[in-house]
Protein backbone atom coordinates (compact mmCIF):
# COMPACT_ATOMS: atom_id res chain seq x y z
CA UNK A 1 0.00 0.00 0.00
CA UNK A 2 1.48 3.57 -0.27
CA UNK A 3 3.27 4.99 2.15
CA UNK A 4 1.02 7.13 4.26
CA UNK A 5 1.38 10.92 4.53
CA UNK A 6 1.78 12.00 7.76
CA UNK A 7 3.87 8.85 8.66
CA UNK A 8 7.23 8.60 10.08
CA UNK A 9 9.46 8.48 7.54
CA UNK A 10 12.87 9.91 6.51
CA UNK A 11 11.07 12.53 4.46
CA UNK A 12 9.43 14.56 7.39
CA UNK A 13 12.80 15.60 7.76
CA UNK A 14 12.08 17.94 4.54
CA UNK A 15 9.46 19.80 6.20
CA UNK A 16 11.14 20.06 9.40
CA UNK A 17 14.25 22.01 6.78
CA UNK A 18 11.50 24.48 5.30
CA UNK A 19 10.02 25.10 8.68
CA UNK A 20 13.21 26.40 10.25
CA UNK A 21 14.10 28.37 6.98
CA UNK A 22 10.93 30.17 7.56
CA UNK A 23 11.48 30.57 11.40
CA UNK A 24 14.99 32.16 10.54
CA UNK A 25 14.03 34.23 7.69
CA UNK A 26 10.66 35.33 10.08
CA UNK A 27 13.16 36.66 12.74
CA UNK A 28 16.03 38.05 10.62
CA UNK A 29 13.26 40.22 9.16
CA UNK A 30 11.26 41.44 12.65
CA UNK A 31 15.28 42.03 13.71
CA UNK A 32 16.47 44.12 10.58
CA UNK A 33 13.02 46.04 10.90
CA UNK A 34 12.54 46.46 14.41
CA UNK A 35 16.75 48.12 14.63
CA UNK A 36 16.00 50.46 11.60
CA UNK A 37 12.48 51.43 13.04
CA UNK A 38 14.27 53.15 16.06
CA UNK A 39 16.00 55.01 13.74
CA UNK A 40 14.77 58.37 12.30
CA UNK A 41 15.07 59.42 8.85
CA UNK A 42 16.56 62.76 8.46
CA UNK A 43 14.05 64.42 6.22
CA UNK A 44 11.57 64.02 8.50
CA UNK A 45 9.15 61.98 6.15
CA UNK A 46 6.31 59.40 7.43
CA UNK A 47 5.39 56.23 5.58
CA UNK A 48 2.86 58.17 4.12
CA UNK A 49 4.32 61.02 2.83
CA UNK A 50 7.25 59.24 1.31
CA UNK A 51 4.80 56.96 -0.51
CA UNK A 52 2.61 59.56 -1.83
CA UNK A 53 5.60 61.63 -3.35
CA UNK A 54 6.84 58.19 -4.54
CA UNK A 55 3.54 57.50 -6.95
CA UNK A 56 3.53 61.10 -7.91
CA UNK A 57 6.87 61.27 -9.14
CA UNK A 58 6.38 59.02 -11.12
CA UNK A 59 3.40 59.08 -12.73
CA UNK A 60 1.12 56.75 -10.79
CA UNK A 61 -2.08 59.35 -10.18
CA UNK A 62 -4.50 56.46 -9.71
CA UNK A 63 -3.19 54.82 -6.51
CA UNK A 64 -4.09 56.03 -3.04
CA UNK A 65 -1.92 55.57 0.28
CA UNK A 66 -4.25 55.09 3.08
CA UNK A 67 -3.92 52.75 6.72
CA UNK A 68 -4.19 49.30 7.50
CA UNK A 69 -4.13 47.33 11.16
CA UNK A 70 -1.22 44.59 11.93
CA UNK A 71 2.13 44.41 12.05
CA UNK A 72 4.26 44.29 8.81
CA UNK A 73 1.04 43.48 7.14
CA UNK A 74 1.84 46.52 4.33
CA UNK A 75 1.29 45.59 0.99
CA UNK A 76 -0.55 47.08 -2.47
CA UNK A 77 -3.95 45.89 -3.25
CA UNK A 78 -4.16 46.06 -7.24
CA UNK A 79 -7.70 45.55 -7.17
CA UNK A 80 -8.36 48.94 -4.82
CA UNK A 81 -5.30 50.74 -6.28
CA UNK A 82 -4.25 51.53 -2.80
CA UNK A 83 -0.80 51.32 -1.08
CA UNK A 84 -1.49 49.96 2.25
CA UNK A 85 0.53 50.66 5.12
CA UNK A 86 0.70 49.53 8.15
CA UNK A 87 0.62 50.87 12.11
CA UNK A 88 4.70 50.78 12.54
CA UNK A 89 5.04 52.38 8.59
CA UNK A 90 2.10 54.95 8.29
CA UNK A 91 2.70 57.71 10.42
CA UNK A 92 6.48 56.24 11.15
CA UNK A 93 9.50 58.82 9.96
CA UNK A 94 11.58 55.32 10.34
CA UNK A 95 14.47 54.50 7.93
CA UNK A 96 12.46 51.18 8.05
CA UNK A 97 8.94 52.46 7.33
CA UNK A 98 10.10 54.72 4.18
CA UNK A 99 11.79 51.57 2.75
CA UNK A 100 8.80 49.22 3.19
CA UNK A 101 6.89 52.50 1.64
CA UNK A 102 8.99 52.76 -1.12
CA UNK A 103 8.73 49.09 -1.77
CA UNK A 104 4.72 49.34 -1.61
CA UNK A 105 5.00 51.95 -4.19
CA UNK A 106 7.53 49.93 -6.00
CA UNK A 107 4.75 47.27 -6.83
CA UNK A 108 2.37 50.08 -7.91
CA UNK A 109 4.76 51.08 -10.47
CA UNK A 110 4.89 47.18 -11.69
CA UNK A 111 1.54 47.28 -12.08
CA UNK A 112 1.29 50.81 -13.97
CA UNK A 113 3.75 49.64 -16.59
CA UNK A 114 2.19 46.49 -16.69
CA UNK A 115 5.26 44.35 -15.68
CA UNK A 116 5.27 40.97 -16.84
CA UNK A 117 5.86 39.02 -14.19
CA UNK A 118 3.53 40.86 -11.73
CA UNK A 119 0.73 39.51 -14.57
CA UNK A 120 2.38 36.16 -15.02
CA UNK A 121 1.75 36.21 -11.16
CA UNK A 122 -1.65 37.54 -10.89
CA UNK A 123 -2.67 34.58 -13.90
CA UNK A 124 -1.38 31.89 -11.33
CA UNK A 125 -2.94 32.77 -8.59
CA UNK A 126 -6.22 31.57 -8.60
CA UNK A 127 -5.28 27.99 -9.79
CA UNK A 128 -2.25 28.45 -6.79
CA UNK A 129 -5.04 29.15 -4.56
CA UNK A 130 -6.90 25.84 -5.49
CA UNK A 131 -4.05 23.93 -5.34
CA UNK A 132 -2.96 25.27 -1.83
CA UNK A 133 -6.83 23.95 -0.62
CA UNK A 134 -7.21 21.01 -2.49
CA UNK A 135 -3.88 19.63 -3.58
CA UNK A 136 -3.67 17.35 -0.34
CA UNK A 137 -7.11 16.70 0.47
CA UNK A 138 -7.14 15.00 -3.59
CA UNK A 139 -3.86 13.03 -2.31
CA UNK A 140 -5.21 11.62 0.30
CA UNK A 141 -8.62 10.50 -1.41
CA UNK A 142 -6.40 8.88 -3.67
CA UNK A 143 -4.51 6.85 -1.12
CA UNK A 144 -7.59 5.86 0.54
CA UNK A 145 -8.71 4.49 -2.82
CA UNK A 146 -5.59 2.29 -3.49
CA UNK A 147 -6.61 0.10 -0.74
CA UNK A 148 -8.96 -0.80 -3.09
CA UNK A 149 -7.66 -2.88 -6.32
CA UNK A 150 -10.82 -1.76 -8.16
CA UNK A 151 -9.95 2.11 -7.90
CA UNK A 152 -5.95 1.17 -8.33
CA UNK A 153 -6.38 3.32 -11.40
CA UNK A 154 -8.19 5.61 -10.45
CA UNK A 155 -6.08 6.12 -7.11
CA UNK A 156 -2.70 7.21 -9.09
CA UNK A 157 -4.68 9.26 -10.88
CA UNK A 158 -5.65 11.83 -8.39
CA UNK A 159 -2.21 11.35 -6.13
CA UNK A 160 -1.18 13.11 -10.05
CA UNK A 161 -3.50 15.50 -10.08
CA UNK A 162 -3.02 16.63 -6.56
CA UNK A 163 0.91 16.72 -7.24
CA UNK A 164 0.44 18.72 -9.62
CA UNK A 165 -2.51 20.88 -8.29
CA UNK A 166 -0.36 21.20 -5.35
CA UNK A 167 3.14 22.41 -7.27
CA UNK A 168 1.10 25.66 -8.64
CA UNK A 169 1.49 27.16 -5.02
CA UNK A 170 5.39 26.71 -5.95
CA UNK A 171 5.31 27.88 -9.43
CA UNK A 172 3.68 30.95 -7.99
CA UNK A 173 6.18 31.04 -4.80
CA UNK A 174 9.17 30.87 -7.58
CA UNK A 175 7.32 33.68 -10.38
CA UNK A 176 7.09 36.00 -6.66
CA UNK A 177 10.60 36.27 -6.20
CA UNK A 178 11.43 38.96 -9.30
CA UNK A 179 8.33 40.79 -8.28
CA UNK A 180 10.02 41.38 -4.72
CA UNK A 181 13.28 41.58 -5.92
CA UNK A 182 12.13 44.03 -8.52
CA UNK A 183 10.06 46.08 -6.27
CA UNK A 184 12.70 46.66 -3.75
CA UNK A 185 15.09 47.53 -6.52
CA UNK A 186 13.13 50.33 -7.77
CA UNK A 187 12.60 51.09 -4.13
CA UNK A 188 16.15 51.96 -3.41
CA UNK A 189 16.70 53.68 -7.01
CA UNK A 190 13.65 55.87 -6.43
CA UNK A 191 14.46 57.07 -2.85
CA UNK A 192 18.29 57.98 -3.59
CA UNK A 193 17.08 59.49 -7.19
CA UNK A 194 14.46 61.68 -5.42
CA UNK A 195 16.73 62.35 -2.53
CA UNK A 196 14.17 61.42 -0.07
CA UNK A 197 16.92 59.82 2.30
CA UNK A 198 20.69 60.34 2.19
CA UNK A 199 23.04 57.36 1.17
CA UNK A 200 23.84 55.96 4.28
CA UNK A 201 20.11 55.86 5.57
CA UNK A 202 19.46 54.28 2.17
CA UNK A 203 22.08 51.86 3.12
CA UNK A 204 19.60 51.08 6.07
CA UNK A 205 16.74 50.99 4.02
CA UNK A 206 18.30 48.46 1.80
CA UNK A 207 19.25 45.86 4.67
CA UNK A 208 15.20 45.98 5.67
CA UNK A 209 14.39 45.01 2.31
CA UNK A 210 17.05 42.47 1.37
CA UNK A 211 16.08 40.57 5.05
CA UNK A 212 11.89 40.95 3.32
CA UNK A 213 13.15 39.27 0.62
CA UNK A 214 15.32 36.26 2.56
CA UNK A 215 11.40 35.63 3.56
CA UNK A 216 10.09 34.91 -0.29
CA UNK A 217 13.12 33.16 -0.67
CA UNK A 218 12.54 30.82 2.32
CA UNK A 219 8.74 30.27 1.69
CA UNK A 220 9.87 29.61 -1.75
CA UNK A 221 12.45 26.79 -0.60
CA UNK A 222 9.69 25.79 1.99
CA UNK A 223 6.66 24.60 -0.51
CA UNK A 224 10.08 23.27 -3.06
CA UNK A 225 10.90 21.08 -0.46
CA UNK A 226 6.96 19.80 0.29
CA UNK A 227 6.41 19.41 -3.41
CA UNK A 228 9.85 16.99 -2.84
CA UNK A 229 8.54 15.11 -0.12
CA UNK A 230 5.24 14.33 -2.13
CA UNK A 231 6.78 12.91 -4.80
CA UNK A 232 9.34 11.07 -2.95
CA UNK A 233 6.31 9.56 -1.07
CA UNK A 234 4.21 8.40 -3.87
CA UNK A 235 6.05 8.18 -6.64
CA UNK A 236 3.28 9.63 -9.36
CA UNK A 237 1.39 7.32 -7.77
CA UNK A 238 3.77 3.56 -7.23
CA UNK A 239 3.42 1.38 -4.63
CA UNK A 240 5.51 0.41 -2.17
CA UNK A 241 5.24 -3.52 -2.45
Amino acid sequence: MYMPFYGLDWTYILVIIGAVVSMIASAGVKSSFNKYARVANRAGLTGAETAERILKANGVYDVGVTHIRGELTDNFNPKTKLVNLSDAVYDSRSIAALGVAAHECGHAMQHNEGYFPLRLRSSILPVANIGSKFGIPIILIGVLLASSPRFLGGSDILIRLGIILFSFGMIFQLVTLPVEFDASRRALATLENMQLMAPDEVDGARKVLKSAAMTYVASAAATILQVLRLVLLFGGGRRRR
